[in-house]
């Protein structure tokens, strides 16, 4: 399955516990995939049900793409969520994801995006 995202596709890879995960919900899953500019670069995939600014993959799932900026680099702060702020990209289209793989573990989301190469 795949969905565009500002003119690009992106492969979305659920795994078997995710799709009969999802295939339970009443309402529709948001996976937003979340890139952090900072002084390293961090991804991060947030589940929730706020659908603003996400595109339907099907009736269970919607997804978005994020980009974010930190106000300081601070590498101290290790996996705390710094004071970051919208970073509006004149083109994300390079910066959007190839592919978001899903899966449902012990009652939780997980997820993960990248580039070009799928996950192992």
């Amino acid at each position: 399955m795949h969905v565009i995202l500002h003119d690009k596709p992106v492969d979305i890879r659920l795994s078997a516990a995710a799709a009969k995960a999802l295939a339970r919900r009443s309402v529709p899953l948001v996976a937003e995939m979340e890139l952090l500019f900072s002084c390293l670069l961090r991804k991060r995939v947030h589940f929730g049900e706020r659908s603003e600014n996400a595109t339907a993959v099907d009736a269970r799932l919607a997804v978005r793409f994020t980009p974010i900026m930190t106000r300081r680099c601070s590498v101290a702060e290790g996996g705390a969520t710094p004071p970051s702020e919208g970073f509006p990209l004149e083109n994300p289209r390079p910066y959007v994801p190839d592919w978001l793989a899903i899966d449902y573990r012990r009652g939780e989301w997980v997820g993960e995006f990248g580039y070009a190469r799928g996950p192992d």
